[in-house]
């Protein structure tokens, strides 16, 4: 059975589409008045701060994508890495699992835009009911192929990007720059921990090189649209970010977390603005859906094929990649439906930023030299990653102590299912061995 991945399917500007797409659906629409919430009235710092690491993380992945392009890129990097070996399933999982709680993430935001536009309260069953009909929409794009995903992601990605940015500056011109501080203005560890989600807020790169295999001239055009994609997000977040803390007292954005945007856009533009504001942010989510899903489908299939987790068809028809999607959609349709906005962040910074860092450190301690990387860029990004990770695993412990043991018990449960997935695999395959030996 094949994943069936169609080389050249994917022009540069899909790929800088899709990477955008994914970034900007999560981390300004679901992300701004959680950052806010937790950095206080400096969130717009959060992003930039954000931005710098992303700078120093992306770095490997670029590196490594240039010289191994991939569908399902980040088993890729990690195989290359430690090898076929617990480490190695394990991360890779994690970053699938950390995929999927995006989608979630941002179909809830998708459903509490829509239902604040609509004049209703964004609250009660009709959040996850709106957040899972928007994640079964986004698997009848996937499954009609990568054209549908591509043309959609580019025509997406220009309507948003455009007009999320016209939103910044119309805020800044409306009201300034300006921030009123309030109470809930945190110290340091604050505003460290409140940079863990703003680095969720750009992970969404790694939709890139996860579609390597299928990108036109990957060598070259996999690291220039992560690149790209990047630098185009955080001119948005800061303009976005800006616009917000002008046009809202700190109190009033936490208030509206979950809907940020559109309540910033009433001062600054008025109703009119509002509900564009609102239109915009059902595009953004609805693309950044769509492009997420495309992606983690590609790597969990990736992942099969290099026998990396186990796989059942569950008697549907087609390919490896046709049965991941399904997964997917299901994996991220409960998360919707279980967890609010708040815990499926939290839980998504932390199963990123471990497995940000055992890329790193596996690839500096295997591979650098074969992909003449820099050595201190990567320890660097470690550092970086392990700072802000204790910093918000410090916070959700003193505010939110269930998530720390979700996110423990998650990371621990991904790891052990792996090695003993792996083990019973290689157990199998020394039997088959013997008994061909035998005959």
């Amino acid at each position: 059975m094949s994943s069936s991945y169609a080389k050249n399917s994917l022009s540069f500007l899909d790929a800088v589409a899709m990477g955008t797409g994914v970034m900007i659906g999560a981390g300004i629409l679901a992300l701004t008045g959680q950052i806010a919430e937790v950095a206080g009235s400096l969130f717009p710092l959060s992003f930039l701060v954000g931005a710098v690491i992303t700078a120093f993380s992306a770095y490997t992945y670029v590196k490594m994508s240039n010289a191994y392009p991939s569908a399902g890129g980040i088993g890729m990097i990690l195989q290359k890495a430690y090898g076929p070996t617990t480490v190695a399933a394990g991360a890779a999982l994690l970053m699938a699992l950390s995929m999927v709680i995006n989608e979630s993430l941002v179909a809830r935001t998708f459903a509490n835009y829509l239902l604040r536009g609509l004049g209703m309260p964004a609250e009660g069953w009709l959040v996850p009911a709106i957040g899972v009909a928007l994640i079964v929409f986004a698997y009848l794009v996937n499954a009609a192929g990568n054209r549908s995903v591509g043309l959609l992601s580019q025509i997406m990605a220009a309507l948003k990007v455009g007009g999320i940015a016209l939103f910044g500056i119309a805020a800044l011109w409306a009201g300034g720059i300006s921030f009123e501080a309030g109470s809930s203005d945190a110290g340091a560890v604050g505003f460290v921990a409140s940079v863990a989600l703003a680095i969720l807020a750009f992970k969404g790169f790694t939709t890139i090189t996860n579609s390597g295999a299928e990108i036109t001239d990957p060598h070259r055009n996999v690291g220039r649209a992560i690149v790209i994609s990047i630098g185009l997000c955080t001119v948005i977040y800061l303009l976005v970010a800006l616009g917000v803390g002008s046009s809202l007292p700190l109190d009033q954005i936490v208030a509206a977390k979950d809907y940020a945007l559109a309540e910033a856009a009433k001062p600054a533009l008025g109703q009119a603005g509002f509900y564009l504001t609102v239109a915009l942010a059902l595009v953004a989510t609805a693309s950044g859906v769509v492009a997420s899903i495309f992606a983690v489908s590609r790597m969990l299939a990736m992942l099969t094929d290099m026998k990396l987790v186990p796989h059942s068809h569950f008697r549907m028809r087609g390919t490896i990649r046709d049965h991941t999607l399904v997964y997917t959609v299901v994996i991220a349709g409960g998360l919707t439906v279980f967890f609010d906005l708040s815990r499926i962040a939290s839980l998504g910074a932390f199963f990123y930023l471990v497995m940000d860092m055992l890329i790193h450190w596996g690839v500096f301690r295997n591979q650098r030299k074969t992909i003449a990387a820099r050595g201190w860029v990567m320890l660097t990004a470690i550092g970086l990653d392990a700072l802000v990770l204790g910093a918000f695993a410090l916070l959700k412990w003193q505010t939110d102590r269930p998530i720390v043991f979700i996110a423990l018990a998650g990371i621990l449960s991904v790891f052990a299912f792996e090695r003993i997935f792996l083990a019973a695999r290689q157990s199998r395959s020394a039997h088959h061995h013997e008994s061909n030996e035998g005959g």
